[in-house]
């Protein structure tokens, strides 16, 4: 509804003026009012996620620390591919499979946050975009964690990073909007089709075989570089390793960009999705 203001004019004439619709404004300004609504859900999602598990977070240490393990014997010991500048083989793994890991998490959680809370949607109102955004949160905890691994690995290869590891608070943040956008996309989509809830795992699956998690992207032929950073996971990765590898990382510039630009399209798509989907939430769900 448009913002109605009367004012007393000089004369003592009372004029009535009609503002722009302020509901898009107002939509935005109440994800911060229930930004403590954020939190709550947040740490549910975290307390429950390890609940009843004999080893709790450990879980969060097994996944990548096995993945890496396969990976690395398979594709660094068995296909003898190689490194990328003076890093392990083990580095170069853990590099592309600590932002997999976030992503594909953070992205079937995502795409299933408003089915597993449609309780809570047809009861009360607050901004909806809240629950995917927590959902996507809970897994940057997992990440965190999974530092640890690469400390392992520094002091197990006596191997350190360079300044360059400090920009990656930057590149999580690049990861969460590579997940987010096509988790807002897919979330709104389960709602009133959920065939999507079989289509995500396939899509998790799918996307581990196209990114460069086991192995550089640089064994790309040159002539495939650009079709293949279509995939916006594979600039994700490259931005992790040019941080944890430093020197001689490889990174396709042209590519690169091609990759960020996706995530921004996506990103500002599935908003525009989820937003056009959030009006019909309670009678669909």
């Amino acid at each position: 509804m448009p913002r109605r203001a009367a004012s007393q004019t000089s004369a003592g004439e009372y004029r009535l003026v009609l503002e722009p619709n302020r509901i898009e404004k107002q939509y935005w300004l109440d994800l911060w009012r229930y930004r403590e609504l954020f939190w709550i859900l947040a740490w549910r999602d975290i307390a429950v996620r390890y609940k009843q598990t004999a080893i709790g977070v450990g879980w969060a240490l097994v996944r990548p620390l096995l993945t890496m393990l396969v990976f690395t014997v398979i594709f660094g010991r068995l296909a003898r591919l190689p490194s990328e500048g003076d890093a392990p083989y083990a580095v170069l793994v853990f590099a592309g499979t600590m932002p997999w890991q976030f992503f594909s998490t953070a992205l079937s959680s995502c795409a299933d946050s408003l089915i597993d809370n449609a309780n809570l949607l047809t009861k009360v109102y607050f901004p909806r975009l809240i629950v995917p955004a927590a959902a996507v949160i809970t897994s940057f905890v997992d990440a965190v964690i999974a530092l640890l691994i690469l400390a392992g690995l520094m002091v197990w290869f006596q191997w350190w990073p360079s300044w360059r590891l400090l920009t990656l608070p930057l590149w999580m943040g690049v990861a969460t909007a590579a997940s987010l956008g096509p988790g807002l996309w897919l979330a709104s989509l389960n709602v009133q089709y959920r065939d999507f809830r079989y289509v995500v795992p396939f899509l998790v699956q799918f996307g581990l075989y196209i990114s460069p998690v086991g192995f550089s992207s640089a064994i790309v032929p040159e002539s495939w570089q650009l079709l293949y950073a279509l995939n916006p996971v594979v600039g994700v990765i490259e931005g992790f390793r040019w941080a944890i590898i430093g020197q001689g990382a490889f990174i396709n510039p042209l590519g690169f960009w091609l990759s960020m630009a996706i995530v921004l399209v996506l990103l500002l798509t599935g908003l525009r999705q989820f937003r056009r989907m959030e009006k019909r939430l309670a009678d669909v769900i």
